[in-house]
C-alpha cells in the first residue's frame, strides 16, 4: 500500500512529457494500486536511491511519490544534474533552477521549485445539502515556492512559502484556514543525514508534510489550497530490506490570517513508529513479485470539534487519545496488485467538563485492494476492486466503549469520496476502480463506491462533520458516489484536470433529509 498524491490530478505530473501514473491507493488509494512494485527501478534523476524501497516511485521509502515533481518537494534530489551533459540539460529550461552550484567544487548547491494552481469547484448540494449553501462555486488560487539548500552530503535546509486566495459565490468553509492564507512559511526543515550501521539515516526537524501513514487515515490535505503540515521531527533509517521511521509532531495552526502568523496547534498531536520489511522476491506466472510487510503505531491526541462524539440529540464535546496499531501487506503477486491493511484503535475519550466518566475506545478498520493491469495493451487499462470497513459505535451509549473509528487528520479524499461528503468513519465501502491512458498524455480514472453505515446505531460522518440525522435515519445503506477524472498533461510541467462526481443517496438517507448532489472540479496546474 503506497501513498500517493491527495488528488488524482497530482498523480499525473509531467515526466519527460509523459503521464506519471503514480500510486494512489490506501496506500495506494484504491484508484490504482501498486504500479511498478514488480521490480526495483533505478533511482530517478530527482530522487534518492532507496534500493528496493524505490518501489512505487519511491513511495515505499515513506516520503510520498517522487515523480516529476515529488509530493513533498524536499524529497527530490537533483544532484544528477551536476554531471549531466549540457545538451541534455537544455531539454528542460527549468533544469537551470534545479542545480545551482554555490561553490567551485559544487558541494554546496541550491534547488528551486514552484507551483501555481488555479482550481474551480462547483457543488449544487454540498455536504449532502447540510452545508447551508446551494449551487456553491469556489475559486481557489495557490502560489507555492520553495528553495532547497544542500551543504555537502550531510546537511540540507528547505524553506517553502505559500500564498492562498479563495473566492466565488455561495461558498462555504473558508473560515477553517485551509483555503485563504496570506504569505507564510508552509514548510521549513533542517535535515542531517548520512550512512550509519549499514543504513541510510537521517533526522528531519521543523515544519513539514508527513506522508508515512495509510492514506485512509491521514494525508497531505492537498484538495484545499493549504496542505496539512506538522511541527516536530522525524528520524528514519533505511537498510537493504528493512526501514524504520520515528516521529513526533504537533499540527501547524493555520487559523491566523496575518502574514507569517502560522504557529503550532498544541491540541493536535501525532506520534509513532512505522516499519516496513521487503519480503524475499519470488515469481508468479513468470512475473517477478515483491511484497512489503509494514507494522506501525500511530498515536493521536486531539480535542475540539474533531474529538466530539454523537449523542441522540447532538454531540458531546471532549478530548481523546487514539492508539492505532496496524499491519499492512502490499505489493504485487505476479501480474496482480494487492493491498491489505488492518488497524486496531484503542485509547480513551474524556468528556468535557468532567461530569461524565472517561470512556475507553475500541475501534478498528480493514482495507483491501486487489487489481490487475493489462500491461501488454497500449492504453495500460487497470482494473481493481476496493473494499473498506471503518467501525462505528452507538450514539445511545453514554458510558460504554467508543466504537467509532476516528480519522481526525484528513484521510485522502480520493481514497473514497472526493466531494468530502463522507469520510473514513462508521463506513463500509465497496466498488470498482478502473484507469487507463487512452491517448498520449491523458489519464482517465473511474471509481464507483457503494457505501453503508457499519453500525446503524451510529451517525453518518463527513470530513470534519457529524450529520444531524439520527433516529429518523433508517437502514444502513447510504448510497453511491460515482467519480471520474480526466487529466491531460498537455505540456511539460502543465496539467489540466477535470473531476466529476455525484452522490446518489439511498431512500433512507433522502427521507432523513439528505440530498443528491453533483460535484465538478477543474484544475489548471503548473509545477517546476
Amino acid at each position: 500500500m503506497c501513498l500517493g498524491h491527495s488528488a488524482w490530478a497530482d498523480a499525473a505530473q509531467a515526466d519527460n512529457g509523459k503521464i506519471a501514473r503514480s500510486q494512489i491507493t490506501g496506500s495506494p488509494s484504491a484508484l490504482q494500486a501498486h504500479k511498478k512494485a514488480v521490480t526495483t527501478p533505478p533511482p530517478a534523476l530527482h530522487g534518492r536511491d532507496w534500493g528496493v524501497f524505490n518501489a512505487g516511485k519511491g513511495v515505499a521509502a515513506g516520503f510520498g511519490t517522487v515523480g516529476a515533481p515529488g509530493q513533498p518537494r524536499w524529497a527530490e534530489d537533483w544532484i544528477g544534474l551536476a554531471t549531466m551533459s549540457q545538451a541534455k540539460k537544455r531539454d528542460d529550461w527549468f533544469n537551470r533552477l534545479k542545480y545551482i552550484s554555490l561553490t567551485d567544487k559544487g558541494d554546496i548547491w541550491l534547488s528551486l521549485n514552484g507551483e501555481e494552481r488555479l482550481r474551480y469547484i462547483f457543488e449544487n448540494q454540498p455536504m449532502m445539502g447540510a452545508a447551508g449553501k446551494t449551487n456553491a462555486s469556489r475559486v481557489l488560487l495557490r502560489s507555492q515556492y520553495g528553495a532547497d539548500l544542500h551543504i555537502g552530503e550531510h546537511i540540507r535546509a528547505y524553506a517553502e512559502f505559500l500564498w492562498g486566495v479563495a473566492g466565488g459565490s455561495n461558498y462555504y468553509g473558508y473560515q477553517a484556514g485551509t483555503q485563504r492564507e496570506r504569505l507564510d512559511l508552509q514548510q521549513g526543515i533542517l535535515e542531517v543525514k548520512g550512512n550509519l550501521l549499514g543504513a541510510k539515516m537521517g533526522v528531519i526537524g521543523g515544519r513539514q508534510v508527513f506522508l508515512d501513514a495509510p492514506v485512509s487515515m491521514q494525508s497531505g490535505r492537498d484538495l484545499p489550497n493549504v496542505q496539512q503540515t506538522w511541527d516536530g521531527f522525524r528520524g528514519y533509517a533505511v537498510w537493504k530490506r528493512f526501514r524504520v521511521d520515528l516521529f513526533d509532531f504537533m499540527q501547524t495552526n493555520k487559523l491566523p490570517k496575518d502574514v507569517f502568523a502560522d504557529g503550532t496547534n498544541y491540541s493536535a498531536r501525532m506520534y509513532g513508529v512505522y516499519t516496513s520489511t521487503a519480503l524475499p522476491n519470488f515469481s508468479v506466472m513468470r512475473t517477478k513479485s515483491q511484497l512489503f510487510a509494514d507494522v506501525f503505531f500511530l498515536g493521536y491526541l486531539f480535542n475540539g470539534a474533531p474529538a466530539a462524539i454523537p449523542t441522540t440529540t447532538g454531540t458531546q464535546a471532549g478530548s481523546t487519545r487514539r492508539d492505532n496499531a496496524g499491519l499492512r501487506l502490499w505489493g504485487n503477486i505476479g501480474p496482480f496488485d494487492v493491498s491489505l491493511t488492518g488497524v486496531f484503535q484503542g485509547g480513551e475519550f474524556r468528556p468535557a467538563g468532567g461530569g461524565s466518566p472517561t470512556r475507553p475506545v475500541r475501534a478498528y478498520a480493514v482495507n483491501g485492494v486487489f487489481g490487475w493491469t493489462a500491461k501488454s495493451l497500449k492504453e495500460k487499462p487497470s482494473f481493481a476492486l476496493q473494499a473498506d470497513m471503518f467501525s462505528g459505535g452507538s450514539y445511545h451509549s453514554k458510558d460504554g466503549a467508543v466504537g467509532t473509528f476516528a480519522t481526525p487528520y484528513f484521510p485522502l479524499p480520493y481514497y473514497n469520496d472526493v466531494t468530502l461528503a463522507l469520510t473514513s468513519q462508521n463506513l463500509i465501502g465497496v466498488g470498482p476502480v478502473i484507469s487507463a491512458t487512452p491517448l498520449p498524455h491523458v489519464l482517465v480514472k473511474l471509481h464507483v463506491p457503494f457505501f453503508w453505515r457499519e453500525s446503524t446505531q451510529d451517525a453518518v460522518y463527513g470530513t470534519g462533520k457529524i450529520y444531524s440525522w439520527r433516529n429518523n435515519l433508517s437502514g444502513g445503506f447510504i448510497g453511491a458516489t460515482p467519480q471520474t477524472q480526466v487529466a491531460w498533461n498537455f505540456a511539460p510541467h502543465w496539467t489540466w484536470t477535470h473531476d466529476i462526481a455525484g452522490l446518489v443517496a439511498s431512500r433512507g438517507m433522502r427521507n432523513a433529509g439528505a440530498k443528491d448532489g453533483a460535484f465538478y472540479m477543474q484544475t489548471m496546474e503548473f509545477k517546476f
